[in-house]
């Protein structure tokens, strides 16, 4: 989404003091650069100013990078319009990076109300779900992929689902739900999840363990038979080591050791669902021994291919920040991404209210990340949905449609959820949108040698 757009959605803000721009020399630039932004700010100046200051500490520029950062700070605000309050943690993270960078060069004094730090409690199992039904930011890709989940498990008897995901399990009462509701029959569904998750939001005080017995009781209620596995890792770094270094030692385990998914080879049917799961994975491509290796992300894929399930569900979130995207790029498509949900959530909650400070606090601890750290520290890695599609076709994917009965659960979902949602197709992905502008795809997929064999088993039924 552009900035200018932005404009037009929100007042501006005037400065306390338009003179910061001129206190050197060195601010002529700026000031030249902004001229009729100086009496009022908007999205595409606040937009201008971060980039300045990302262009003066690639320059090693301190000094005019702490004064850009005392502007920003006379326009930032955690409880001000969605412009504001989404520069507030863009600035914050901007003085987190270069107090890393300059740890005795910076002195700056964050006044704007911030938090200094993200810490925040963890969600009871009620308060996760009252989280997750704010926006249907997660809703949506729970609701794409449960329903092509249950289309394509129709007629068997045992489904296994491998679940690779950061959402606590949130989606699976409404599959079971709908399960058991099946008229030709309930079938034994299996639920595998990783004893790890990333370090990051939202985050839960119950073990997974609880959770699979909350799933189990559920299930139970439902008439659905049901059977609930953790996968427990071994030999992963303690708390303090870099996540990336998790998943490679993940991504090897499950590799070389197939049993550690608990796979059954009888008529139980493979489900993989990834829920904002493979930004996560590490991406960068290495030389061995003359040769690329590939990347951690592929190596997952490729294992996922191997296991021949009937269905891969992938959603994520539609933006694309890659592995070497530069401290400006990174700043310009965070910014006019992360817009939505700070503008979706001013259409219906209050500017102090807490729900909405602890949302898009956790979407500021995602803002840190990507603006303050750089290489292997950068741990998520976001992708589009049309680099997905690449991705997943190069290692042996072939797209499914969304059914009509899917698309139609999606607009009732969205029904619930303020009027700027919206859904649209791209060839067979879903993607959600907020003022139609993309937030977030939901795609599915199966191994293309079963997509060929289904095509060849059809032409001769006709």
């Amino acid at each position: 989404m552009k900035a200018e757009l932005q404009a037009g959605n929100t007042s501006s803000v005037s400065l306390q003091n338009p003179n910061l721009f001129a206190t050197t020399s060195q601010s002529s630039a700026i000031s030249g650069a902004l001229k009729g932004c100086l009496s009022s700010i908007d999205g595409a100046c606040i937009e201008k100013l971060l980039l300045h200051c990302a262009s003066a500490l690639e320059r090693n520029d301190v000094t005019l990078a702490q004064q850009v950062m005392w502007v920003l700070n006379n326009v930032a605000s955690s409880t001000g319009d969605p412009n504001q309050r989404l520069a507030s943690y863009f600035l914050k993270a901007l003085i987190s990076k270069a107090s890393r960078v300059y740890p005795t060069s910076i002195n700056f004094d964050d006044s704007t109300g911030r938090d200094d730090s993200f810490q925040r409690r963890s969600m009871s199992v009620t308060e996760l779900a009252r989280y997750v039904d704010l926006i249907p930011w997660y809703r949506f890709g729970f609701c794409a992929s449960n329903g092509a989940i249950l289309k394509a498990v129709q007629g068997c008897s045992r489904v296994h689902v491998l679940d690779f995901s950061i959402t606590h399990c949130m989606q699976w009462p409404t599959l079971i739900d709908a399960l058991s509701k099946l008229t030709e029959g309930v079938p034994t569904l299996r639920i595998s999840v990783l004893s790890w998750r990333p370090r990051v939001p939202p985050t839960l005080n119950a073990p997974v363990q609880e959770i699979g017995q909350r799933l189990t009781n559920f299930a139970k209620i439902k008439d659905v038979p049901f059977e609930f596995n953790v996968i427990e890792l071994t030999g992963l770094p303690d708390e303090s080591s870099s996540d990336h270094l998790h998943y490679d030692l993940l991504i090897t385990q499950m590799v070389n050791d197939l049993s550690t998914l608990k796979l059954r080879d009888d008529d139980e049917v493979l489900v993989v669902n990834c829920q904002n799961w493979l930004r996560f994975l590490p991406d960068d491509q290495k030389l061995g021994n003359s040769a690329e290796i590939p990347s951690c992300r592929d190596c997952f894929l490729d294992m996922i291919q191997s296991l021949d399930p009937c269905i891969v569900t992938v959603v994520d979130e539609d933006c694309d920040i890659g592995a070497s995207s530069g401290l400006a790029s990174r700043i310009t498509t965070c910014f006019n991404y992360l817009w939505i949900p700070f503008d979706a959530l001013e259409t219906f909650l209050p500017k102090h209210s807490p729900q909405r400070i602890d949302y898009e606090a956790d979407f500021g601890q995602k803002i840190e990340h990507v603006i303050g750290f750089d290489g292997v520290k950068r741990t998520e890695i976001f992708e589009s949905s049309s680099r997905l599609s690449q991705r997943m076709i190069k290692n042996g994917f072939s797209s499914v449609a969304f059914s009509e009965e899917t698309v139609k659960d999606i607009k009732l979902l969205l029904d619930e959820h303020a009027s700027g949602w919206g859904m649209k197709k791209d060839g067979d992905m879903l993607l959600l949108t907020w003022k139609g502008h993309n937030s977030v795809y939901a795609s599915t997929w199966v191994p293309q040698r079963l997509a060929e064999l289904e095509l060849w088993e059809n032409s001769l039924l006709h």
